[in-house]
C-alpha cells in the first residue's frame, strides 16, 4: 500500500513483492474496503459447501450411535453409505467403541507412611533363548518353546520402593514365598508392612497365600475390583517402566543376562531415578534408611 501511495503502479507493487498482479488486487481491494482489519488471516472454509451432510442426518446418526449400535447398523437404519457415518463418528468422537461409555474420574491416592500398603502383582516375561523380535522386528526369529519366567513385583505405595524378583511360575506357593521374602526386604529397611494389595489372580485367592499374608503376617488383604487393573495403578505403572527402561531397553542374548541386569536398573531405580510422583526425587528420599533399597 505505501507504494502505491508513493506513485508506484500495482503490477510494479507486484512485482517488487514476488507476487502476482491479482493477489496484489486482492490485498488492496480488501484494505481499501476494511482497513487493516481485511489484511488479517481468514478462514479458508468455503462460504458454501453443496454436499455437506445436513445438520439432522448428524443427530440422527449420533443419536443411534449413542443407543450402542455398531456404524454398519447406523448406516443401515438411515440408509447411508458406512463411509458417511464413519466420517461423522471421527468428527464428534464416537468412532471407538470405548467412547460409548462414561469414564470414571480419576481417584488418586497415597498412604501417608511407608509400609501403610503394598501393592503386589506380576507379568509374564518370554525367556530369552537369542535375541527376539522386540529387537529384530521379524516375527520368523521368535523361540516359541524357550517357555516364560515370571517379575513378581511389590510396591511400597507410600514411597514407590520396588523390590522385584525373577521366578519360574506364578503358583500359590511360589507366590506366598515371593510375600515372605519382600515383606524380610522393606523390614530390613525400616518398612513394617500392614496392609497388602492384589488383583483377584488365582495364587493372590488361594489358601496358602492367605495363611502367609493374615495368619503368619498378620496384614489386611484386599484385592481390586474385578475388571479394573487401574486399581492397582501403581504397580501397573511401575511394571510398565521397568519393560521400558529395563526389559526390553537392550538387547538381551539370554534370560540370565537380563536377570542380572535387573539388579543394576532397580538399584538405579529406588536410589537415583527422578519420580514425577515425588516431586522429582526417588523413592529413596522417602525411606529412612536411604540408597540401601535393594541392597
Amino acid at each position: 500500500m505505501q507504494r502505491i501511495q508513493s506513485g508506484w503502479t500495482q503490477k510494479d507493487a507486484a512485482a517488487a513483492l514476488g507476487i502476482c498482479r491479482q493477489t496484489a488486487g486482492k490485498w488492496l481491494r480488501r484494505y481499501l474496503e476494511e482497513g487493516e482489519t481485511g489484511l488479517l488471516d481468514r478462514s479458508s472454509r468455503p462460504k458454501a459447501i453443496p454436499r455437506a451432510i445436513e445438520a439432522a442426518v448428524v443427530a440422527q446418526v449420533l443419536n443411534l450411535r449413542r443407543t450402542r449400535l455398531p456404524a454398519t447398523e447406523v448406516a443401515r437404519h438411515l440408509a447411508l453409505a458406512r463411509s458417511t457415518v464413519g466420517l461423522i463418528l471421527r468428527r464428534n468422537g464416537l468412532s471407538r467403541w470405548s467412547s460409548l461409555f462414561e469414564r470414571d474420574p480419576p481417584h488418586r491416592y497415597e498412604h501417608e507412611a511407608p509400609g501403610d500398603l503394598l501393592h503386589l502383582d506380576t507379568k509374564k516375561l518370554g525367556r530369552i533363548e537369542g535375541i527376539g523380535h522386540r529387537i529384530t522386528g521379524s516375527l520368523g526369529r521368535g523361540h516359541k518353546k524357550a517357555g516364560w519366567e515370571i517379575a513378581h513385583v511389590a510396591i511400597d505405595d507410600h514411597s514407590r520402593a520396588a523390590y522385584v524378583e525373577i521366578l519360574p511360575n506364578e503358583e500359590k506357593v511360589t507366590t506366598a514365598a515371593f510375600l515372605q521374602r519382600a515383606l524380610l526386604h522393606f523390614e530390613s529397611q525400616g518398612i513394617t508392612v500392614r496392609k497388602l494389595l492384589t488383583d483377584n489372580g488365582g495364587a493372590y485367592r488361594s489358601k496358602v497365600f492367605a495363611q502367609m499374608a493374615r495368619e503368619e503376617c498378620g496384614l489386611k488383604h484386599s484385592f481390586t475390583r474385578p475388571y479394573r487393573p487401574q486399581t492397582n495403578g501403581k504397580a501397573e505403572r511401575f511394571i510398565q517402566t521397568a519393560l521400558r527402561e529395563w526389559a526390553y531397553r537392550i538387547p538381551y542374548q539370554t534370560s540370565e543376562e537380563r536377570s542380572k541386569a535387573l539388579a543394576v536398573w532397580l538399584h538405579y531405580y529406588n536410589n537415583h531415578r527422578p519420580h514425577s510422583s515425588l516431586g522429582g526425587r526417588p523413592p529413596a528420599s522417602r525411606v529412612n534408611n536411604l540408597f540401601s533399597l535393594d541392597t
